[in-house]
């Protein structure tokens, strides 16, 4: 019987294969209590099932091939962070000691303990790193109990006696696609990356590790399809609609020969991107426009430059303060990351944004204590800086020292006043004084401001005066003015870019840096999604900045419009009510 899967489309393509099931990684763990003189050796187990694990994914990490996605490598690093972080081993040690619980009862108490507060974070990448600890410690757990990993190669070879009728020649030899709970990236590097033709997995969203390791390898993907690995049984045939978020079932010969004709369309569309790469990004009426990259870590340097970037629009800087159990980076270590993604880049400018992370994030109890009853209106950002201003400089620091060996713009965060403006360059201005009268050499920067919050946007004539450039974060700008809070289920239908009060805050925070000759770019989702490309450019917006997969589809949709027809149209757009996106009227 044909039946249909909807999920959260997060890697673009179509895939056709026979189903292989994962087995959910969830164990159940027995919980007793164990007498005072085996507290030393149940923490001995955990250590051991810890160091294990670690060793393990050392070795993944050596073992990769050169052409392995540098996400898988990143994600690795990850879990090897989650793994050796104190909180987790502290924790395991007083539950064990004072409570007298066993060491499984003890992991899994400390973890719900550090889940709970990944489910309070606003920001949905780190919320979702809420998945790559508890794969840790279920990894921990199969050690300690010697249980095998859940994921295993097909028990059977593929069969090309069995192939679908209707696939036709290009599938005779029975290609596969993955259905899990969720999967871990160790549990992915058990596999040969040409294995499998896409992924579906019962949770996850956009920004969860299989959705980023499916993007990197270019694979089909659906995530957050809720029970599709109790549903799709093994050996069945299975459609991935990685555009649509939906997986199709045992489809029919008239569904599949339809998915087969868009599977070749896709994959002619994509050669056509591919030759795009070195094409300058120039309207039909001749206005240039930057694409740039969003990035996290210097290894993902790469994959900008190999998508065409003419640079990086966002470098995230809080990746390196994460999960470091109070131990921050210094001034030393920041500046290394730094001037590597400076070099890597090849002399192309980059675009550091000072931490963005506050009360809402695991960063350190002992350094910063206390919790927010609302971590998105809490001591976040730029807030979170001038709250500390020793690490606020030492980042400083950090940026000025690297900024000798490349073009770099330095970008704050969340500002919403003056006030807080002249407390952030002064700090500026005092980290540049701590370098000259230690003798070491700084770098020139171009200064800018985020536009997130509907204050900033309403004040952006006045913010103009002290930036160089400005860089609209459409993800927080929809969600402060829409009152709207992405992480909780029950509104996040609500949340609309193309809400006209939302539309109005962009246009004219664009229109305000055009008039005063200052740049401005958009690096939030809305600067990735082709559906919007149109509209920002019939805005006045020549900067976009985004994921590195997304950079083609928005050059195409470039390299096709007239911006002296979209300027009139995108007027249009403004003074409705109920703005409904339809790029094709432009």
């Amino acid at each position: 019987m044909t039946f249909a899967i909807h999920g959260l489309a997060v890697a673009p393509g179509i895939a056709i294969g026979r189903a292989v099931i994962a087995a959910s990684s969830r164990m159940e763990v027995v919980h007793y209590f164990i007498e005072a003189d085996q507290i030393d050796d149940e923490i001995r187990r955990f250590r051991s099932g810890r160091d294990v694990v670690a060793e393990e994914l050392r070795r993944m990490q050596e073992d990769l091939p050169a052409d392995a996605p540098h996400e898988l490598d990143a994600l690795l690093d990850v879990h090897l962070m989650l793994l050796q972080d104190e909180v987790l081993e502290n924790g395991v040690r007083r539950w064990i000691s004072e409570r007298l619980y066993n060491a499984e009862w003890a992991l899994t108490t400390q973890l719900e303990l550090i889940t709970r507060q990944f489910d309070e974070m606003e920001d949905e990448y780190l919320r979702e790193r809420k998945a790559d600890l508890e794969q840790v410690v279920e990894r921990v757990i199969r050690y300690m109990r010697g249980v095998a990993s859940p994921v295993a190669p097909p028990a059977s070879p593929r069969r090309a006696q069995d192939t679908l009728p209707g696939l036709g020649e290009e599938f005779t030899e029975d290609p596969l696609v993955l259905i899990a709970n969720d999967l871990s990236p160790a549990d992915m590097l058990q596999f040969k990356s040409s294995v499998f033709a896409g992924f579906v997995t019962d949770v996850g969203g956009k920004t969860s590790h299989t959705a980023i390791v499916a993007r990197s390898m270019d694979i089909p993907a659906v995530v957050g399809a809720r029970s599709a690995s109790q549903l799709v049984r093994q050996d069945d045939w299975v459609v991935i609609d990685g555009d649509a978020g939906v997986v199709i079932v045992n489809p029919s010969p008239i569904i599949l020969e339809e998915y087969g004709f868009r599977r070749r369309q896709v994959t002619l569309e994509r050669e056509r991107l591919s030759r795009l790469r070195h094409t300058p990004a120039v309207t039909l009426d001749g206005q240039p426009v930057d694409l740039m990259a969003n990035i996290e870590r210097p290894a993902d340097c790469d994959g900008a430059v190999q998508a065409g970037a003419v640079g990086v629009g966002l470098f995230r800087t809080e990746f390196l303060f994460m999960g470091r159990a109070g131990k921050l980076p210094d001034e030393d270590e920041q500046y290394a990351v730094y001037r590597e993604v400076l070099e890597r880049m090849n002399g192309l400018p980059v675009t550091l944004r000072t931490i963005d992370i506050g009360a809402d994030k695991p960063l350190d109890k002992a350094h910063r204590d206390g919790s927010s009853l609302n971590p998105a209106l809490g001591l976040r950002a730029i807030r979170w800086s001038l709250a500390d201003t020793a690490m606020f400089r030492t980042q400083l620091r950090a940026v000025l020292r690297a900024a000798v060996h490349g073009r770099v713009n330095l970008l704050f965060p969340m500002l919403s006043s003056v006030g807080e403006i002249r407390q952030t360059l002064a700090q500026l201005d005092l980290a540049r004084s701590e370098l000259e009268a230690r003798g070491v050499p700084c770098g020139a920067l171009r200064v800018g401001a985020m536009i997130e919050v509907p204050a900033a946007a309403l004040m952006i004539r006045s913010f103009l005066k002290h930036f160089d450039f400005v860089s609209i974060g459409t993800n927080d700008l929809v969600q402060y003015t829409l009152a709207i809070d992405r992480a909780d289920e029950a509104v996040a239908h609500l949340f609309d870019p193309m809400h006209p009060a939302v539309l109005r805050l962009v246009a004219d925070v664009i229109h305000a840096a055009n008039e005063a000759g200052k740049e401005v770019c958009v690096c939030g989702e809305m600067g990735g999604d082709v559906t919007m490309t149109r509209l920002l450019l019939g805005f006045g917006l020549r900067s976009f900045s985004m994921h590195p997969a997304q950079i083609l589809a928005v050059k195409q949709e470039i390299l096709r419009s007239d911006t002296r027809k979209l300027s009139e149209w995108s007027g249009q757009i403004l003074d409705l009510d109920e703005p409904q996106i339809s790029t094709a009227s432009a």
